[in-house]
């Protein structure tokens, strides 16, 4: 989601899509939300309250002043797994249960293409997701990525073995929804709960500034046709395997 519109489009229409798709559970991308730019304690424990089961990040984890404790504090908040080294706080995969007491395990990875990323996301997916199917055969992997060919390879790498592996990232809903052979939901991006009369996310007029100058500019969130979108994925509680994959979008 990217700002205080996408935010408050959440807080306000998750509870009621939740009851009318009858949604068991609900991963939601919180990267950008605290004004474009990463999230905060504050801000993430109104994410959960507002009927988000997990909140995962990207590059923008640490952003905030007060995220490096947020992490810590809230178990079902994530930060990317690849980013991980001694000292750094904060988990990139946990599991949590639905109303019926089903276990759904998240991971939270970043790519390495196009971005600065300190562990490549194959080196580690492999262990990461061995250890979340050991406790649930619902595995779900949110790849916050720039390249759609990594988002793609990441889940042909995991087809079978994870539930669904849902691209985030460069905020634009992309038309390629579907399920793997072995059973793996795949969408290269899932899009973006925010204000869409704008540059992904930030006002129009300062994007292009920059873009034609080359010059800094400080960004500021839109607030004009403001969207929520997303994916919703059917899958057989025992065995894991996804039946369905299809995008949402909805006007806010």
């Amino acid at each position: 989601m990217f700002g205080p519109a996408g935010r408050g489009a959440v807080e306000q229409h998750l509870p009621p899509i939740r009851e009318e798709l009858a949604v068991d559970f609900c991963v939601v991308n919180g990267e950008n939300a605290a004004n474009g730019v990463g999230i905060t304690a504050k801000i993430a424990r109104r994410l959960l309250e507002a009927g988000a089961d997990v909140v995962t990040t990207g590059n923008h984890a640490f952003r905030q002043k007060d995220s490096e404790g947020l992490y810590d504090e809230l178990e079902n908040v994530l930060r990317p797994a690849n980013i991980s080294a001694p000292g750094v706080p904060g988990r990139g995969n946990t599991t949590a249960a639905t109303e019926a007491g089903v276990e759904v395990a998240v991971i939270n990875l970043q790519g390495a293409l196009f971005m600065t990323t300190p562990t490549h996301p194959f080196l580690v997916v492999d262990e990461l997701v061995n250890q979340a199917c050991a406790r649930t055969p619902i595995v779900i992997v949110d790849f916050h990525a720039e390249a759609t060919s990594e988002k793609l390879a990441l889940a042909q790498h995991l087809d079978g073995r994870a539930t669904a592996v849902i691209g985030t990232h460069t905020h634009v809903q992309t038309n390629d929804a579907r399920v793997l052979p072995g059973g793996t939901a795949a969408l290269t991006d899932a899009g973006m709960c925010g204000p869409h009369d704008s540059v992904i996310g930030v006002q129009s007029e300062l994007a292009i500034r920059r873009m034609r100058t080359g010059l800094p500019v400080r960004f500021r969130p839109a607030e004009g046709g403001v969207r929520l979108e997303g994916a919703l994925i059917e899958c057989d509680p025992e065995t894991g395997r996804a039946s369905a994959c299809d995008t949402f979008r909805r006007d806010a």
